[in-house]
């Protein structure tokens, strides 16, 4: 009974490094991205990438601390781009804690490699990185309308500015991190299975 009590910490350990090296991963990834950021903040990364790895590897619970450690690291050690408390919130913690829900595919995507059908490995990482793109989407979408309204050009509705800048650079994030994580996946079916 101790032996299994001991197996199940060293896993839990394990996990945990885990989840902290890709995170640290992820902030280094965020930090090259900021080089090529856009004016009012967000820039194309695939700082979203290992975020996805850990929420397919351990499901929704340990993707959401992978990005709740990442948004963290980027609220610590960029305050100059959080404007006030809640919009810092909202933009890093919010925003890419949420990113873990893509583990929502988890089991469809262990199921599928298993049983070496690739077709449908890559459909439901498509879905799991749609669900953690869309969520951190809108968190940034949410940050935007209530916190960047000055940014708007005149006659350009708020709403339709923050929709519009967001997705400039959410949507190639998301298509970029969906295909490197699927060649990972794909490549590396032992890590998953």
């Amino acid at each position: 009974m101790i032996e299994r009590g001991v197996h199940m910490q060293r896993g839990r350990t394990l996990v945990l490094a885990e989840i902290s090296i890709m995170t640290a991963l992820a902030f280094l990834l965020d930090i090259v991205a900021q080089f090529f950021s856009l004016p009012q903040g967000g820039a194309i990364s695939i700082s979203m990438v290992p975020v996805l790895i850990v929420a397919f590897r351990h499901g929704i619970k340990g993707g959401l601390a992978s990005g709740f450690l990442l948004g963290l690291l980027q609220f610590v050690m960029f305050p100059s781009q959080s404007y006030t408390p809640i919009q810092g919130l909202v933009d890093y913690l919010i925003a890419f804690t949420v990113i873990g829900f893509s583990g929502l595919t988890r089991n469809g995507i262990i199921s599928s490699l298993k049983t070496n059908r690739t077709g449908k490995v890559i459909l439901y990482v498509v879905l799991g990185s749609f669900v953690g793109s869309f969520l951190r989407y809108l968190a940034h979408c949410v940050s935007g309308y209530f916190f960047f309204a000055v940014y708007a050009p005149k006659n350009v509705p708020l709403l339709w500015y923050t929709i519009v800048y967001n997705s400039t650079y959410m949507i190639p994030a998301f298509v970029l991190s969906t295909i490197v994580t699927c060649l990972i996946l794909i490549s590396s079916k032992r890590l998953f299975i």
